[in-house]
């Protein structure tokens, strides 16, 4: 089922304890951005049908990447394209998003998107797998 606008940045908000939504707005933008450009096919398709339509099409049109970002060179660019962020900040950014869409996903489809993805990012998406310790 697709969340709707206002719930997924509520959700969003409340997970990243932020002041408004438009900081979760914003972070929401960014991680998506950023993650999108590591799904390919019916699996990131099948992710943004569960979004908004607004952060759907973030995922389905995503920032460029040459090659798949480890979890630390993920964070590092989420903080560059953040105004004021640093590492810490967004990785709770990251936290804060990425656990409302692993929410959304459910779980048959996040061990599809996390096959996809570099070693670690369970812990990013606030899931880890066993043996996995932070």
């Amino acid at each position: 089922m697709t969340l709707r606008w206002e719930a997924f940045l509520e959700e969003v908000r409340e997970r990243g304890e932020y002041d408004s939504p438009q900081e979760a707005d914003r972070a929401a933008r960014v991680v998506l951005a950023l993650l999108g450009a590591h799904l390919v096919g019916d699996v990131r398709a099948e992710l943004a049908a569960r979004l908004p339509e607004t952060m759907s099409l973030i995922l389905l049109n995503p920032l460029q990447a040459a090659e798949p970002l480890s979890t630390e060179r993920f964070v590092r660019a989420t903080a560059a394209w953040i105004e004021g962020a640093t590492e810490a900040t967004a990785l709770w950014d990251i936290g804060a998003v990425l656990s409302t869409v692993a929410a959304a996903a459910g779980d048959d489809l996040m061990d599809q998107v996390l096959l996809q993805l570099p070693p670690g990012y369970d812990l990013l998406f606030g899931r880890p797998t066993a043996g996995t310790r932070p």
